[in-house]
């Protein structure tokens, strides 16, 4: 892992820190950028969400979907996880926790933008830093690219009508034109973008490409992180408990999908280096576009908004841990 990857959870941390102190000495340069919308896209953050977006989507070949056949167990294990458990575990949670354990803490309307926000993340697979992941596991990196190419292509159909299903399911109005714009701006043009380059650019030229922009991606993250903290600064200031509240059942979803899917990677008998990438890609979250579709749908100064990034904040240090067990644990897979 490089510097930027390796440290990326300090780094999220300084650019709120960042965002907070600015937000209040300056919170009329922050409007001016919340203000700048077309059609319910912020143009500043539409652009920051393609530096983040595009440099992981020319990673992804889709001629490796070819393969689909060649151990079949561990995609179907990814797909099952990803599409059929993980979006309904994570709404499960966000009411149990914001509509009764934490209903106390924060207000009715808060608590259905937090659990808005925690859908949006549960909905989207991880698509970029399960490379990271699975080769700090030794993952096999077809098998991980097979996965990852497979997971981007049912997003394009998937994402929406299951974020809409349990959006409204949640009592959470859903602004169906507004989402289906948000899967074709952050999800189909980025896609597309990153299969004419492969083209134009082959291999090796994408290779060189990826290593050069990499850190525009985490530099467009950060940059998104400090403006949604400066416009929810006096919010935070107000009620700084509520970013707590929001982690906590973000850590027992990921903790809680990650024992689910190892456990069965398990029973199926699965080599380590396919299990292994298969329970990250199953665990992890692709929070940059659950971001971008929150800032859609819900607004700059959403909890909602809020609520995906502090997913950002605890990705990191938690998938490390899931990293370090997955490791110390190989024999199980012997």
């Amino acid at each position: 892992m490089g510097i930027f990857e390796r440290y990326l959870s300090v780094w999220v941390g300084l650019a709120i820190a960042g965002g907070i102190t600015a937000g209040l000495i300056m919170p009329g340069a922050f409007q001016v950028i919340a203000d700048a919308e077309v059609a319910n896209v912020n143009l500043p953050i539409a652009i920051l969400i393609w530096l983040m977006i595009y440099p992981m989507m020319v990673q992804v070949d889709f001629a490796s979907i070819k393969d689909v056949t060649k151990q079949p167990q561990g995609l179907a294990l990814t797909l099952v996880v990803n599409w059929l458990i993980k979006p309904f575990s994570m709404a499960a949670l966000g009411w149990l926790f914001f509509h009764i354990i934490f209903a106390d803490l924060v207000s009715a309307e808060t608590a259905q933008e937090y659990i808005a926000g925690m859908i949006l993340l549960g909905v989207a697979p991880c698509t970029a830093m399960v490379f990271v992941w699975s080769h700090l596991t030794r993952g096999d990196a077809n098998y991980t690219l097979l996965q990852v190419s497979v997971n981007d292509v049912i997003m394009i159909f998937a994402f929406a009508p299951i974020a809409g299903f349990l959006l409204g399911i949640s009592d959470i109005e859903v602004p169906w034109e507004t989402l289906l714009i948000s899967v074709v701006l952050y999800v189909v043009l980025p896609l597309l973008a990153g299969v004419l380059t492969r083209k134009l650019l082959g291999a090796e030229g994408v290779g060189r490409l990826s290593d050069s922009i990499k850190p525009l991606s985490i530099l467009g993250l950060l940059a998104t992180v400090l403006i949604l903290f400066g416009l929810q600064a006096p919010r935070i200031v107000e009620n700084p408990l509520d970013m707590l509240l929001i982690a906590i059942p973000l850590l027992i979803q990921t903790y809680g999908i990650f024992a689910i899917t190892y456990y069965i990677a398990i029973r199926m008998k699965l080599k380590h280096n396919v299990a292994a990438p298969a329970c990250m890609i199953g665990t992890s979250n692709f929070f940059e576009l659950a971001v971008a579709v929150a800032i859609a749908l819900f607004g700059l100064n959403s909890g909602a908004a809020l609520a995906t990034v502090v997913g950002v904040l605890v990705e990191v240090p938690v998938m490390l841990s899931l990293v370090a067990f997955a490791n110390r644990t190989k024999h199980w897979f012997e």
